[in-house]
C-alpha cells in the first residue's frame, strides 16, 4: 500500500473512533445499522417510509409537513403546511381538516379524536372524525386581529408563522406547547391555563413530556443556540447536546425528537436555509452523546423534519412512542 493508501485508512480509522463507529461523510445513504423509519420531508413536501437498506419504500407528496404518525391501524396522521391528513398505505386520504393558516403539529388521540395546533391562529384544537372541532383553545384570545395590509396574499392571523410549531396533548390532559417565536416551552391545563414555562433560548421547535415527567425540547434555526436539551420538574437542565458538540456532525436546525426505549434520541436535522448536504438527516445518539446511526440521503431527502421510527413497539395514541 502506498502512503496515499495508508494516511487513507488512518483517516478512516480516526473517523471511526471520533463518531464512534458511526462517519456520516463516509457512505451516501446511512452508516450505523439500518433502521425503518417515517419520515416527514418538510423542504421536499412529502411524507415517506425509509427501509432498513436506506432506500425509499413509500412516499406521499403532501406540503410543509412538520410532524408525522404511524398509527395502530397502518394508517399515516401528518400535517400538510395548512392542515392535517390521514392517509392509507394506498395513499386514501380517510380524514382531513383544512385551516385558514399554518399547521405545524398533529396528534391522534385515544378516543379517535385528533388535535391539531394551528400557528397562525394561535389554536389549539381537538376534532373528531368527521372533522368537527369538538374543543378549542385560543391562546391568543386577548391579541387583536392584525392589520390588513394591501396585498397580502398570505394569511397570517394573530400568531403569523413564527408564533407555534409542535404541540402534544399529554395524558392528563394538559397541552405541551413548543412557543417557536417567544422562545418557550409552555405546559396549559385542560382550559388554556399557563401551568409552566420553560425557557429555551434558540427557538424551540418540539417538546416530549418523557414517562420520567422530563421535557425533552429541541431547538435552533435563528439563532447560534441549535441544540437538544433534556429538562427536570425543577427546570434543571440534565441533559444537552450543543450545536458543535458531536464532532464532524453540526446541529444545524433540531426539529423532530424520539426517545427510545433505550436511552438513545434520534434527531432530524434540519438542513433548509442553504445548509443542504452540510449535516446528517436524522442522528441517533446514545446518553453519552456516541452517534450509532445517522441517515443523509441527500437525494432522496431535502430537508427532515420529523420521524418515527418503526421498529419502536408501542401504541402511538396512548403516549407509547415517545415522539
Amino acid at each position: 500500500m502506498d502512503r496515499k493508501g495508508v494516511l487513507l485508512v488512518l483517516a478512516a480509522s480516526v473517523a471511526a473512533t471520533v463518531f464512534g463507529g458511526v462517519d456520516w461523510k463516509s457512505d451516501p445513504v446511512q452508516s450505523g445499522p439500518g433502521r425503518r423509519f417515517l419520515l416527514g420531508d418538510y423542504s421536499g413536501g412529502k411524507v415517506c417510509i425509509v427501509g432498513v437498506d436506506g432506500k425509499v419504500e413509500w412516499q406521499c407528496k403532501t406540503g410543509h409537513v412538520d410532524d408525522v404518525w404511524m398509527l395502530p391501524n397502518g394508517n399515516i396522521l401528518f400535517n400538510t403546511g395548512t392542515g392535517v391528513q390521514e392517509v392509507t398505505p394506498a395513499k386514501e386520504v380517510v380524514f382531513e381538516y383544512k385551516s385558514k393558516g399554518e399547521v405545524f403539529a398533529c396528534q391522534r388521540l385515544p378516543n379517535g379524536n385528533t388535535f391539531i395546533g394551528e400557528c397562525s391562529d394561535g389554536n389549539l384544537l381537538e376534532v373528531d372524525p368527521a372533522g368537527t372541532i369538538v374543543k378549542k383553545i385560543e391562546l391568543l384570545a386577548d391579541v387583536p386581529e392584525p392589520p390588513a395590509v394591501k396585498g397580502r396574499k398570505k394569511y397570517v392571523g394573530k400568531g403569523g408563522h413564527s408564533f407555534m410549531r409542535n404541540a402534544r396533548k399529554l395524558a392528563n390532559g394538559n397541552y405541551l406547547v413548543a412557543l417557536y417565536g417567544q422562545k418557550k416551552v409552555v405546559e396549559y391545563d385542560p382550559d388554556g391555563k399557563v401551568l409552566r414555562e420553560i425557557p429555551a433560548e434558540g427557538w424551540p421547535h418540539s417538546a416530549i413530556r418523557l414517562p420520567n415527567g422530563n421535557t425533552l425540547i429541541s431547538c435552533g434555526d435563528k439563532s447560534t443556540k441549535n441544540k437538544v436539551m433534556e429538562v427536570d420538574p425543577a427546570g434543571k437542565i440534565v441533559w444537552k447536546i450543543d450545536q458543535d458538540e458531536l464532532p464532524g456532525t453540526t446541529l444545524y436546525f433540531v426539529t423532530g425528537l424520539q426517545r427510545l426505549p433505550n436511552g438513545n434520541t434520534v434527531l432530524t436535522n434540519w438542513l433548509g436555509h442553504g445548509k443542504a448536504r452540510k449535516s446528517a438527516h436524522v442522528i441517533e445518539v446514545t446518553p453519552e452523546k456516541e452517534i450509532v446511526w445517522s441517515y443523509q440521503d441527500f437525494d432522496a431527502v431535502a430537508a427532515a423534519a420529523s420521524i418515527q421510527l418503526l421498529e419502536v413497539p408501542g401504541d402511538a395514541t396512548k403516549g407509547e412512542i415517545w415522539h
